[in-house]
């Protein structure tokens, strides 16, 4: 006879209860030794499959989940096995297999940015990150990560000046300048000059230079943010030094030559250049842009902090990020009084930049040939071989591969309207979609219904993982 349920059943339903509550935390049970899946609880059995589904703290001892614990802390495993024994529940993963289902649910590290292969020809790609740092750099970063003699004198015990040898690195690469200064970008080197040597005071510039810089972000916008006043000369074609010379006065703080680094005008043109506007008696401050330090002779349109410095200008301002190929900062270089006054001003603190950057450009300062210059650099035969032997490999594996030329270009507001020779890996279009999608994200560029992938912005040592990327795609068609 069944047992009477006023008698036996609170016993009973405590022990389903705690099975249910264990159920709903993520966790199986084993089956009820006194038969709780027998006649008195048909209602709460527990399904065969649902008893097998691991428990949380069996599956957490698994060594793939305990190494991706230390990877990626535990709530993130937590919530990846608790997702997957769902699945096991629904029956859509088997209960043998919820570890390997949580594994495969976890990302690939604690950071949400994923490494891409940058194959749109543009070398510096602002959506990419602009200049991808050198071994060199990247070592410098990690060796920074922990404690580090950032702003100690480790021979004396006191306070050094912060990022010491950085600013050293910066001053011997460009010594046309008396004192250097880094904050934390290309704008924010900009914005401090304005702040501290003309708020409240009058900035002339042309009108030719009012550009926008990305994002909606439009210079007179930021310069006026600062306190100061711009007075705007010239035309948007032409602007002569007469015209600056005309508006300088007591209220000047100085006179702003920018770069328009990201748009070309051309025809009935005149700009003023910084040698002509140096003798005007009051400080020119050149904003070049995108951080070439010397001239180079495939950009030779393409301002330089040396030129301009020699030139007459007071201040260059630039980005770290383009074609200097360092991390993102904002590079200050030229007169001592000017740069100190800078350095010191209240501001300064808001902007400095990190010991990691530090690390990183004082690398790329001293080191061995940026990514950035090498791809500048290429031999463009060499790019048409890579294209054909990557080609000719593919097409042994059914895939519809061509080599063919192409031009790429600087990108990152650098050289406007300059294209470099290169080759590129040519591919039906729907794989562009595919290998941005994959598990190594590629991104390439469209171009008369074909995906090309230009070798002008792939490191060479990375055509092997290209490849392999097209493989996969070309894998999943079958």
């Amino acid at each position: 006879m069944f047992p009477d349920s006023a008698g036996a059943g609170p016993e009973r339903r405590t022990h389903v209860e705690q099975r249910g509550a264990a159920e709903r935390c993520g966790e199986s049970v084993a089956a009820d030794p006194g038969g709780a899946a027998g006649p008195a609880g048909p209602a709460h059995a527990v399904p065969d499959a649902r008893r097998r589904i691991p428990r949380t703290d069996a599956l957490l001892r698994d060594p793939r989940l305990l190494d991706a614990t230390g990877r990626l802390g535990p709530e993130r495993v937590k919530s990846a096995v608790r997702r997957a024994q769902q699945q096991a529940r629904e029956g859509a993963v088997p209960p043998d297999a919820v570890a390997e289902a949580a594994v495969a649910l976890l990302p690939r590290a604690a950071c949400g940015l994923r490494p891409v292969i940058n194959a749109t020809g543009v070398l510096l790609h602002t959506n990419l990150g602009r200049a991808p740092l050198s071994a060199a750099a990247r070592q410098a970063v990690q060796d920074a990560a922990g404690p580090t003699d950032v702003e100690l004198d480790l021979t004396t015990g006191v306070r050094a000046r912060r990022g010491r040898t950085a600013l050293a690195a910066l001053r011997a690469r460009v010594p046309s300048a008396e004192a250097v200064h880094v904050v934390n970008n290309g704008a924010a080197a900009l914005v401090l000059a304005a702040t501290a040597l003309a708020a409240g005071k009058e900035i002339v510039v042309s009108r030719g230079e009012m550009v926008e810089i990305g994002d909606g972000f439009r210079l007179p916008d930021l310069l006026v943010s600062t306190g100061a006043r711009l007075r705007e000369v010239g035309t948007t074609n032409r602007t002569t030094v007469q015209d600056y010379a005309g508006a300088i006065g007591p209220e000047t703080g100085f006179v702003l030559k920018v770069h328009p680094s990201n748009f070309r005008i051309t025809g009935f043109t005149r700009a003023a250049e910084v040698g002509e506007l140096a003798p005007l008696g009051v400080p020119v401050v050149a904003d070049i842009g995108s951080g070439l330090p010397a001239p180079h002779p495939r950009l030779p349109d393409e301002p330089d902090a040396r030129s301009q410095l020699e030139a007459g200008a007071s201040l260059v301002t630039a980005s770290g990020d383009k074609l200097l190929g360092g991390p993102q900062c904002g590079l200050v270089l030229g007169r001592e009084d000017l740069v100190r006054a800078m350095s010191r001003h209240p501001l300064a603190r808001a902007l400095r930049v990190d010991k990691l950057t530090l690390a990183a450009l004082e690398a790329t300062l001293t080191g061995p040939k940026t990514p950035t210059e090498q791809a500048l650099d290429a031999d463009p035969e060499q790019l048409s071989r890579r294209a054909e032997l990557l080609a000719t490999a593919l097409r042994a594996d059914d895939v519809d591969a061509r080599a063919v030329g192409s031009r790429a270009t600087v990108g990152g507001g650098g050289a406007p309207g300059v294209t470099l020779p290169s080759a590129a890996l040519s591919l039906p279009e729907p794989y562009a979609t595919a290998l941005r999608e994959g598990p190594v994200p590629v991104v390439g560029r469209l171009d008369g219904g074909r995906c090309l992938l230009d070798l002008g912005s792939v490191p060479a040592e990375d055509d092997r993982r290209l490849a392999e990327a097209v493989r996969r795609v070309r894998a999943g068609e079958r």
